[in-house]
């Protein structure tokens, strides 16, 4: 398998091996299609997204990897009640990535989350989505 497939694969598994402030089953997909009607279940999913390949030094290549974690769920009534947890977790996540530090052979560089959600999926599908970038290193000789 891809090296950025296996390592999207090492985040999911250590995703759902942690307890977060809210329940989810986090899946790892190349695009993430799902029925509106769907999103009333929190969906987190995790998607390889590119890799950046450098040479790090004399016969050592250093490959950044990053991964996005998208937090998606269809709200009631999108108010502050309903949105500060989504986003609540989503900084719980970030936080963990962070201390785990390490998924398979990749060692977390930082995490972006920029815009903090879409304000287009608020306001046309009621639905809040928040993606975090993730960007992993790994050195290969």
């Amino acid at each position: 398998m891809a090296l950025i497939a296996d390592i999207a694969d090492a985040v999911v598994t250590a995703l759902n091996g942690h307890t977060f402030s809210q329940p989810f089953t986090a899946a790892r997909a190349y695009r993430p299609v799902f029925d509106l009607k769907d999103m009333t279940d929190l969906h987190v999913t995790v998607m390889p997204k590119g890799v950046e390949l450098t040479t790090a030094g004399r016969g050592l290549a250093q490959s950044d990897v990053q991964i996005d974690i998208g937090v998606q769920k269809k709200l009631a009534v999108s108010d502050n009640a309903e949105l500060d947890p989504l986003l609540g977790l989503v900084q719980e996540i970030a936080e963990f990535i962070r201390a785990t530090g390490r998924f398979g052979g990749a060692a977390w560089v930082k995490t972006e989350n920029t815009p903090i959600y879409s304000q287009e999926h608020l306001g046309e599908l009621r639905q809040f989505t928040s993606v975090l970038t993730l960007t992993l290193r790994v050195m290969t000789a």
